[in-house]
């Protein structure tokens, strides 16, 4: 591993706390790797091998049942994935594939659990990490169940175009297929979507979606910082 990624992994909060040597048990035991597009990572119903952290690229949650599959998160760098099941030793109760060329940095799972029995600083950041993901769901469940799918779609371009700088220009970072399965919403919803949202400021073109009124989207969307943060 390259020193300038081994201070990107330090300085990650589930790390930065943590002993040296624990840190260097860590790492040493893991190994870095590249992933080119659409390769699965993870299944869920395993039992996990390693704790997978983004160094590079993006990576989609999903998960299938009956013919159905949905889009559940994507990860960036640098976030870690899947650390419940990695402490718990109990199966992935999703998948992960890469949607970009991607760089996953893979910690033995065994070593992880080791490592969080001796080490009280690492614990209190897994715990802290683990509490960070759950409050994540919550705000997702109730986006879910409290807003139309438009509204969830307004949302989700407010947010991602202030993540992305306040352009006023929402870039896709991954084809429309999987933002409406993040989104909970077929294609052809998403599609009539965004013509419903042209009356609010939003325009779409290819895998840019350019806001012409924010005041009249955000009038539409309602954000509220107890869901969207």
């Amino acid at each position: 591993m390259r020193q300038s990624d081994w201070k990107l992994i330090r300085a990650l909060p589930l790390f930065c706390d943590m002993s040296e040597a624990n840190f260097e048990k860590l790492v040493g035991a893991a190994f870095l790797q590249r992933f080119p597009p659409h390769t699965t990572l993870i299944n869920e119903g395993d039992l996990p091998d390693f704790l997978h952290i983004v160094v590079d690229g993006s990576v989609e949650m999903f998960s299938a049942h009956n013919g159905h599959e949905t889009t559940i998160d994507i990860m960036r760098p640098e976030t870690t994935f899947i650390l419940a099941a990695v402490i718990r030793d109990e199966v992935y109760l999703k998948s992960a594939r890469t949607l970009s060329p991607a760089q996953i940095l893979m910690i033995p799972a065994q070593t992880v659990r080791e490592v969080f029995g001796h080490d009280a600083a690492f614990a209190r950041s897994i715990v802290n990490e683990l509490a960070d993901r759950y409050r994540v769901v919550v705000r997702s469940l109730k986006s879910e169940k409290l807003r139309t799918s438009a509204e969830r779609l307004a949302n989700w371009i407010l947010k991602t175009n202030h993540q992305q700088g306040d352009h006023q220009r929402v870039e896709l970072m991954f084809d429309k297929r999987t933002l409406a399965s993040r989104l909970g919403m077929t294609p052809e919803n998403l599609s009539r979507n965004l013509a419903l949202l042209a009356k609010f400021g939003v325009k779409s073109s290819g895998r840019d979606i350019v806001i012409e009124d924010s005041s009249a989207l955000e009038r539409f969307a309602k954000p509220n910082a107890l869901i969207d943060g």
